[in-house]
């Protein structure tokens, strides 16, 4: 699985096959491994952890804008022609999904979301916007983090790592639960879509 930094490890704790009672292994993974939430206490000290997030913001209506003939950073003009005036969760389905999602290695670039971006989000009064890559950051400002700071700043979560490819563009219902690891800065989360009625 595509992953930032070092790569999950399994432990084999009790196995049937030697005799033990059950199975059960212990894993050694980061909080931002495979399809994951951001919390405010990502970039801020001292801000929401992902325990405290509210589910109001994870659970509900949310918007996939398909973004695919988007190449570079998705804008605000994207956003607009995509009608995501008016949604609180908004899922972004880019080129990343088909492409560099896919690979077991950090692709050289990727789709991402500009700074201005993330201020229409914020504007409009987004509380969760997701994407289809590791990262919602741009591949030329993970040096700088801009947009994590802004959204994050704001309050606004990120969904990262959302696998969009076989989902079309539209509104759906989200339910995105992520582990309840207290005081962590994010976590992995099972996040589905359902069709609305």
């Amino acid at each position: 699985m595509l992953h930032w930094g070092r790569k999950p490890e399994v432990e084999i704790v009790e196995s049937l096959s030697h005799g033990d009672a059950s199975n059960v292994t212990r894993w050694r993974l980061g909080a931002h491994t495979g399809t994951h939430v951001d919390a405010p206490a990502h970039f801020r000290d001292g801000a929401t952890p992902i325990d405290e997030v509210s589910l109001y913001s994870l659970v509900g209506p949310a918007l996939v804008i398909d973004l695919t003939h988007v190449e570079g950073d998705v804008e605000p003009h994207h956003l607009e022609e995509g009608g995501a005036a008016g949604h609180t969760r908004i899922l972004l389905k880019t080129s990343n999904s088909a492409g560099p999602l896919k690979e077991t290695e950090r692709a050289p670039q990727w789709v991402g979301l500009s700074p201005k971006a993330a201020d229409w989000l914020i504007e409009h009064d987004v509380e969760l916007i997701g994407i289809d890559y590791l990262t919602i950051e741009s591949h030329h400002r993970t040096d700088t983090w801009d947009v994590h700071h802004s959204l994050l700043g704001a309050g606004v979560l990120i969904l990262e790592n959302a696998d969009l490819d076989q989902v079309p563009g539209g509104t759906y219902d989200l339910t995105c639960l992520p582990t309840k690891l207290v005081g962590a800065d994010g976590s992995f989360a099972r996040a589905i879509l359902t069709t609305r009625d």
